[in-house]
């Protein structure tokens, strides 16, 4: 097996395996602010996975999603349309949310993909690849960098693909596209 194998098969369980570190890193995250600039990937085998290199113009970012937060207060009097359902009927996922506070962050950066690292009661931590357009863009086979504008917000990356239901292909799936909206106004 090559070194990313073994760092993959230590994250599968990595209370177990890593179990001091673990407890000191989490300790270390909670204390440190929302969104920091790391210098190298916690997990270089999904960082390399998805797209990261060790190049000039691509970079980490941690972030920090606080879990939890999808109910509605509960309205004491007065009726209102909405106090029968509690539950927000939320479109997007946490790691999207991490995706798109990152980018707000390096509005020169468009952000590549992202991936977990941990969670605990209260927070998940993600790690947003990002790459900066104007030196990107040089490099063989990325020359669409400097067209893109906004992939997070547009919902282009993986995680907005995945929650806006774009991995399905073929029956079943023939509203989703080109979005929702879309196929609801087509009637019109």
């Amino acid at each position: 097996m090559g070194i990313y194998k073994y760092i993959k098969e230590l994250y599968k369980k990595p209370k177990a395996n890593l179990n001091e570190l673990w407890k000191k890193r989490l300790i270390e995250w909670r204390r440190s602010s929302v969104v920091v600039r790391i210098e190298r990937p916690t997990r270089i085998d999904k960082a390399r996975s998805l797209g990261y290199k060790a190049k000039k113009g691509f970079f980490v970012v941690r972030v920090r999603v606080k879990r939890g937060g999808r109910k509605r207060p509960k309205l004491r009097s007065g009726r209102r349309s909405k106090t029968q359902r509690r539950k927000k009927i939320v479109g997007k996922s946490y790691r999207w949310i991490a995706e798109e506070r990152a980018a707000k962050n390096f509005k020169n950066c468009e952000v590549l993909n992202s991936y977990e690292i941990a969670k605990d009661g209260l927070y998940y931590w993600f790690e947003v690849i990002l790459i900066d357009k104007v030196i990107v863009r040089t490099y063989p086979g990325y020359g669409w960098v400097g067209d893109s504008r906004g992939r997070v917000f547009r919902g282009k990356t993986s995680a907005g693909k995945k929650s806006r239901g774009l991995r399905h292909k073929g029956k079943g799936a023939e509203k989703l596209r080109p979005s929702l909206r879309a196929h609801s106004r087509k009637g019109k």
